[in-house]
């Protein structure tokens, strides 16, 4: 139990790190930031339920008021922003690509990481994002959707990028992921 809180604070921590990482804030209000690489690991590497947990303590912690989404933003008012969907969408993305690891188990672990983090963390946190900033920006979804198009590109190569840290950490760490079943030929390596 303790180890798994630990994991759950650990995640929570790296993506408000992750933050730090200068944004690049579009015309629109929303900012290209790395912390949506850290919802998708969160999702790839803790599974769905542990992933959502840290990912919503991340939220929690920064609806409190503590600066940790990008820019050093934090406090109610970002549920009023054009981000809101997006916030509010990654502890589901992050849900969403765990499940997705655990139900493909059996392929090679940076191909479902990949998979799960294009589903949970792109489809999954777009149609958040579009929904949110078509709300906050008076937009039709259409609209929205093509705002959010510029995310594309990054978003595709940090999906990449996790699939590859979920090959390594299997290669060369496999019990940090408790949905995965190594071969048995790792376990006489």
């Amino acid at each position: 139990m303790e180890k798994d809180l630990a994991r759950i604070a650990l995640f929570a921590a790296l993506i408000a790190i992750l933050g730090l990482i200068p944004a690049i804030t579009l015309g629109f209000g929303v900012p290209i930031t790395a912390q949506s690489l850290g919802v998708m690991l969160a999702g790839a590497v803790l599974g769905s339920r542990q992933g959502g947990l840290a990912v919503l303590l991340f939220v929690f912690a920064a609806a409190l008021g503590l600066p940790l989404l990008a820019g050093g933003r934090g406090g109610l008012g970002v549920f009023a922003s054009p981000t809101v969907g997006f916030v509010v969408g990654f502890p589901v993305a992050a849900f969403v690509t765990g499940l997705v690891v655990e139900k493909l188990h059996r392929l090679p672990p940076g191909v479902n990481a990949g998979i799960g983090a294009f589903i949970g963390g792109i489809v999954v946190m777009y149609a958040f994002g579009t929904i949110g900033m078509a709300i906050v920006l008076n937009k039709s979804l259409t609209e929205a959707a093509l705002l959010n198009s510029a995310f594309v590109l990054g978003d595709l190569l940090k999906a990449g990028l996790c699939g590859m840290l979920v090959a390594a950490i299997a290669r060369l760490r496999p019990q940090m992921l408790p949905w995965y079943r190594a071969p048995v030929s790792h376990i006489f390596r």
